[in-house]
C-alpha cells in the first residue's frame, strides 16, 4: 500500500515556462523579410511648386513688410510705407483695399525674420477674411 500513496503524491506540475524557440524563429523570418524588402521601397517624391514670373503686375497691390525687428510696415502701390501694429493690421489692410476684396496683399520679409512672425501676419489676415494673400520671393538667377 505504501507504493500507491507515493504515486498519488507525485502529481505532474504544469509547465509555466514559455517556449521561446518558435518565437525566435518567427522573429528571424520577419527580420529577413524586412531586410529584403527595405531596399525595394521607393522613397516619396515631393513636387514643390515653382515660382514663375507674372505677365503683368496688378494695378493695385497692398504690401506688408516684416522687418528684422519684427515691426510691420504697410504700403500701397510701392508708395510710402507706414508702421502699423499687428492688432491694427487687418483693419488697415481692409481700408487700403478700398472695399475691393480682389486686391492682392503681398507679404515681404527679410531672410533673418523668424518664420513664426510671417505666419502670425498671414493668420491675422486670414482671420480677418482677406482672400488674396501671397509672399514676395526673389527670383533665382
Amino acid at each position: 500500500m505504501p507504493a500507491v500513496i507515493a504515486h498519488s503524491s507525485r502529481r505532474r506540475r504544469s509547465m509555466s515556462e514559455i517556449n521561446m524557440v518558435p518565437f525566435i524563429d518567427v522573429m528571424l523570418v520577419l527580420l529577413i523579410i524586412f531586410m529584403v524588402s527595405a531596399p525595394l521601397i521607393t522613397t516619396g517624391v515631393v513636387d514643390l511648386p515653382s515660382v514663375g514670373k507674372s505677365k503683368q503686375r496688378p494695378q493695385h497691390v497692398v504690401e506688408i513688410v516684416v522687418g528684422v525687428d519684427e515691426r510691420l510696415k504697410i504700403k500701397v502701390d510701392q508708395g510710402e510705407s507706414s508702421v502699423v501694429g499687428l492688432q491694427q493690421l487687418a483693419a488697415r489692410v481692409k481700408d487700403m483695399q478700398g472695399g475691393n476684396a480682389e486686391t492682392p496683399v503681398v507679404i515681404s520679409a527679410d531672410r533673418n525674420v523668424k518664420y513664426e512672425q510671417v505666419v502670425k501676419v498671414m493668420d491675422m489676415l486670414q482671420r480677418a477674411g482677406i482672400q488674396r494673400v501671397g509672399l514676395t520671393v526673389r527670383q533665382a538667377s
